[in-house]
């Protein structure tokens, strides 16, 4: 694995070569790459301290006058991808070399230019560290406080059990719908996920709330993709990095940027919803995940129908096409996203994807189903207080095995003829706030359905017509422009 990372990188072949002295290789690499970097580099002219920003110089000088500054983010690369270091010692030997270079490129470029008094130069980049530590710890103060105080609310969370309750919340607000549940959780992620890094944000986000997604999604009928809900929760986990009050990125970026945070974090989190859908197609369009693609051709429909239903909900929430949208044109672009986006919806309110058969055949349907095969079984329970709860909820039987074993696999032992067993604990079906004990009272089979792709044709003509009535106004607000510059 290691390797692989590295050679997809293109500097997995050093350590191969190298092995345990791959770090002074790469260390001379770098030196040698820095010294050609910055030969070049000093051909361009630098940009003075007091540049005006409405009259920069072309994007591309700029880019060449700098590359050796991507320097840094190759070391980053390497001891994460490659010598597997921790994120901290990582981000160490990249903020080293990033030091050498602020104390070095500037001495450098004048001897490449031949400009003498490099003593000056020194003094230059001296002074240029001594502000950037000063500025950094200025910066830092900021995004220390956010941090800490997101600590405390993260901390209170783990350690007194809100996060179950928090849990038990979505279940009770949401009243099993799905949709409201998706989104009760994404709330909920944004917060628990403040201030976290990375891989403490996913832990939390995923132990406190895929199990409720889970759960929620097989009683309601609906078998969602365990890799579907860590990616949606995650998501939302992120994105709390861009949401006020506590967006770490937000209060970085505008340490950057010398703007306000709360300011920078409310323009990112609402920039950040044009891709709000996308965790939500994780869960309805698990194609997009590479789950169920048959072949190539399906792979390229797949990533183009995301693409155009991707950029038609970003239309569809800015109300901007070719053009400022009218009222009915948003709503044919939010529909027109929605079908590409999750096509099966509308195929399933036309014809039922489950077809009702009678309890006795359960044996019988259990032991011939495919490997993989879904069933719905309709179950009855009750909860603590002794009130009936009926539910629906579909299971995967997974590989070709007998009646019982296979109900085992879908959590539920000691079944008998009259439709009666347990659900095993841990086990998909177990539920905490209710009896273990249960009864099958119905049963349902996958039916035949038309392709959920033939939405896609519906689809695409309204789109066509959204982009050419925008085109054909365009060329009138052209016209009309024009007319009125000939009268000036």
């Amino acid at each position: 694995m290691v390797l692989s990372y590295g050679t997809y990188f293109g500097l997995g072949w050093i350590k191969n070569i190298a092995g345990s002295a791959s770090g002074w290789v790469v260390g001379v690499l770098l030196v040698g790459v820095y010294g050609a970097l910055l030969k070049y580099c000093a051909t361009f002219p630098d940009l003075p301290e007091d540049q005006d920003l409405e009259d920069m110089p072309p994007t591309g000088e700029i880019v060449k006058g700098g590359l050796y500054y991507i320097l840094p983010v190759v070391v980053l690369i390497w001891c994460l991808m490659v010598e597997r270091l921790s994120p901290g010692l990582s981000a160490f030997w990249a903020s080293m070399l990033m030091i050498f270079i602020l104390l070095t490129h500037k001495v450098l470029k004048a001897h490449f230019r031949g400009e003498g008094a490099l003593r000056k130069y020194f003094n230059h980049s001296r002074n240029d560290f001594t502000e950037a530590l000063i500025a950094g710890a200025r910066n830092m103060v900021g995004i220390g406080l956010a941090t800490a105080t997101a600590g405390i609310i993260v901390g209170a969370v783990s350690l007194t059990g809100v996060g179950q309750v928090l849990a038990g919340f979505v279940e009770v607000l949401s009243g099993g719908n799905l949709i409201l549940m998706l989104f009760f959780t994404g709330v909920i992620s944004l917060i628990l996920g403040m201030g976290l890094p990375t891989t403490a944000n996913y832990i939390v986000v995923s132990s406190l709330m895929v199990p409720v997604i889970t759960l929620l999604g097989a009683q309601n009928g609906l078998v969602i993709e365990l890799i579907a809900v860590h990616l949606f929760v995650f998501y939302f986990g992120i994105m709390a990095d861009v949401t006020p009050p506590v967006g770490l990125a937000s209060f970085a970026a505008a340490a950057v940027s010398g703007g306000d945070p709360i300011k920078t974090g409310v323009k990112a989190f609402g920039y950040s919803l044009r891709m709000i859908i996308l965790p939500f197609i994780f869960i309805f369009y698990p194609e997009l995940l590479m789950i169920g693609i048959s072949g190539p051709v399906h792979f390229l429909l797949v990533v183009v129908t995301a693409v155009v239903g991707i950029l038609c909900f970003a239309a569809f929430t800015q109300g901007y096409f070719l053009t400022r949208n009218k009222l009915w044109e948003t709503a044919i672009l939010g529909f027109v996203a929605f079908t590409l986006l999750a096509p099966g919806f509308w195929i399933d309110r036309i014809v039922s994807p489950w077809q009702d058969r009678p309890l006795t055949e359960l044996r019988q349907q259990v032991e011939q189903t495919p490997d993989g095969g879904l069933l719905q079984l309709i179950l009855i329970r009750h909860d603590f207080d002794g009130q009936e709860v009926h539910s629906t909820s579909s299971v995967n039987l997974g590989s070709k095995a007998p009646f019982l074993d296979r109900m085992k696999v879908i959590g539920l032992e000691r079944f008998t003829p009259d439709g009666h067993a347990e659900a095993s604990f841990g086990g998909p079906l177990d539920n905490p706030e209710l009896d273990e004990r249960l009864r099958v009272v119905g049963l349902k089979i996958p039916a035949e359905q038309p392709s959920a792709k033939w939405m896609y044709i519906p689809a695409i003509f309204l789109l066509i017509f959204v982009f050419l009535r925008q085109k054909k106004r365009l060329r009138e607000e052209d016209i009309l422009k024009n007319r009125v510059l000939l009268n000036e």
